[in-house]
């Protein structure tokens, strides 16, 4: 087995953001169209992942002209040149297919998530107050 995973981590990217299932991403795909290449961008949500290591999948959905598109991803695939994060989601499940029943804004609409910061700025409010 350690030569399988030896194998495979020469083939793994490492450049891949952190992202969960509920953000909002822009995938940066490389396009042949003949001789030439370009790059276009898949914008949409992450509705679920699969697999593990370099078989590590991740599908995302958006709407486009009223209709649903999905298209899944292999996260170690040369052929994306960048993923960006553009907004954090925050739910509560693995995948999230019930999107696939909306319609309209709903559709694409995932609670965004609030990060806070864990300093210890908060910590001297508190002793200010008192």
């Amino acid at each position: 087995m350690k030569q399988i995973e030896a194998l495979e981590a020469r083939f793994m990217r490492k450049d891949v953001p952190t992202f969960a299932i509920g953000d909002s991403v822009d995938i940066h795909f490389r396009v042949k169209e003949e001789s030439k290449e370009r790059i276009q961008v898949f914008s949409g949500i992450v509705i679920g992942k699969k697999g593990g290591g370099l078989r590590e999948t991740f599908t995302v959905r958006r709407i486009s002209y009223g209709e649903g598109v999905e298209r899944i991803f292999p996260i170690h695939s040369p052929l994306i040149d960048k993923i960006q994060v553009t907004k954090k989601g925050d739910v509560r499940r693995a995948k999230l297919h019930y999107l696939r029943g909306k319609k309209g804004k709903s559709a694409t609409k995932v609670k965004e998530k609030i990060e806070r910061k864990h300093t210890s700025e908060g910590a001297d409010a508190e002793k200010a107050a008192e």
